[in-house]
């Protein structure tokens, strides 16, 4: 029997890949999660239905939720992510040796339960054996409300705004990680896509610019997310991420990383036409 999963993109389009085997399923009290084996793709991890990572592309995101806000910030030493369970982004905030404490506060203890278990790939730093990583299962809003002007970056590896993820999209989220943030801190978000998403988009990016200096989207390309176009928004209280961006150290890093490098940081901030003008203030 062929087993195909399909998400719908728009009422007329979606992306259906072939699955070999239910690697779990089961519901917290948040959401719904699924990690499927997939032909193409490898393990592909649901939450109610859309696909969050999978093992074949989630480098992409990853590096880039990360990457260039950290090597944009001169030094940055307290690193905080909202949601990204998986543990892909704080496998990435740990290539930087400068980063003193990384901290991980996901709502939903199953997710990273399942993800150490199933996705080690990605969730190789958040096993409870680096003592740089701590993890809270918590609620990101009451999480920064307790920790205010502690990091140097906060980054918001959220879901699509929907359930549990709703709030991570208002201005008075935007202001809590504002307080939380240090006096030149930067909050890095996911922004969806500019092709599906733009009265989200706009939204977002208004909310945004009611709290913070400086804001700026950048873009990359995520195979199996809506339309393959995805975008960041980086919101600071001091630098900018080209302006102010050391593109010398990001080239001399002494790591390797897949998708992210000096040059695309630069290029990942010209936008297209379309998406520039749907976000102009």
């Amino acid at each position: 029997m062929d087993l195909w999963y399909t998400e719908k993109h728009s009422e007329n389009v979606g992306i259906s890949m072939k699955v070999s085997e239910t690697l779990f399923s089961g519901k917290s009290e948040y959401q719904k999660l699924d990690i499927l084996e997939t032909l193409e793709y490898g393990r592909m991890m649901l939450l109610d239905g859309l696909v969050m990572v999978t093992e074949r592309d989630e480098f992409i995101y990853h590096d880039m939720i990360v990457h260039p806000a950290l090597f944009t910030h001169p030094d940055p030493k307290q690193v905080l992510v909202i949601g990204g369970g998986d543990g892909g982004s704080i496998r990435e905030i740990m290539k930087h040796p400068g980063v003193e404490l990384a901290t991980l506060c996901e709502i939903d203890g199953l997710v990273i339960d399942k993800s150490v278990e199933l996705l080690p790939s990605m969730a190789s730093e958040i096993d409870g054996s680096n003592p740089r990583v701590k993890l809270h299962v918590d609620d990101g809003l009451a999480y920064i409300r307790e920790h205010q002007n502690q990091f140097d970056v906060i980054l918001v590896d959220s879901t699509d705004p929907i359930g549990p993820a709703v709030g991570l999209f208002e201005e008075d989220f935007y202001r809590l990680v504002f307080g939380a943030l240090k006096t030149d801190g930067i909050m890095v978000a996911q922004s969806e896509s500019p092709f599906y998403h733009a009265e989200i988009q706009k939204n977002m990016y208004r909310n945004l610019r009611a709290v913070y200096p400086v804001v700026e989207m950048y873009q990359a390309f995520i195979p199996t997310y809506p339309s393959g176009f995805w975008s960041f928004a980086f919101a600071s209280k001091k630098y900018h991420p080209v302006k102010d961006f050391n593109r010398q150290r990001a080239a001399d890093r002494d790591f390797y990383s897949k998708y992210y490098n000096a040059d695309l940081h630069l290029g990942a901030f010209m936008l297209p036409t379309f998406a520039k003008e749907n976000i102009a203030e």
